[in-house]
């Protein structure tokens, strides 16, 4: 395709470019910065495109594929990788707390407050507690995953109000 007629199908779907990178972007400065990147990649390789291949189509191909790569470059980008030596005092139950009498008297006295509460509060946020996500208990104990979530935050309350005289 001669240089000229190419350019002149890139400006002519720059419009329609631009909706379609809001709506994967759903913000005005990155559907722009799509819309750029594409525009070039496009440009870089325009002696691969065909006349016989619909323009449109390739140009939605290319941001697409664009935004799906810069996608999962963030969250690569995101991820976090633990490198420290593999000590996990998670599954070793509380003891590992504090020796001392006071971390000891501390902890009696949480469970203390918390097996004082009715069952319907004390089972979720024992659960949770455990490792257990607010879905995974929703799901176990057959609640909606807002009473699971009010019910921890209750319980979470209870200890702070009772523990706050405490120290």
């Amino acid at each position: 395709m001669r240089t000229t007629t190419f350019t002149q199908n890139l400006l002519s779907v720059q419009t329609e470019l631009l909706h379609f990178a809001y709506k994967l972007t759903s913000n005005h400065e990155d559907a722009n910065d799509l819309l750029q990147e594409t525009s070039l990649k496009a440009l870089d390789n325009e002696e691969k495109y065909t006349e016989e291949t619909n323009f449109k189509g390739w140009m939605y191909t290319i941001m697409r594929n664009i935004f799906i790569n810069n996608y999962r470059k963030a969250l690569r980008d995101q991820t976090y990788v633990d490198h420290t030596e593999n000590q996990f005092y998670l599954n070793q139950g509380v003891d590992i707390e504090d020796d001392s009498m006071e971390g000891a008297y501390d902890l009696k006295e949480m469970r203390r407050i918390v097996n004082a509460l009715p069952k319907e509060y004390r089972i979720p946020f024992a659960m949770h507690v455990s490792g257990f996500k607010y879905r995974e208990i929703a799901d176990k104990l057959g609640l909606p995953l807002g009473t699971v979530k009010s019910r921890i935050f209750f319980t979470r309350q209870k200890l702070q109000k009772e523990l706050k005289d405490f120290r």
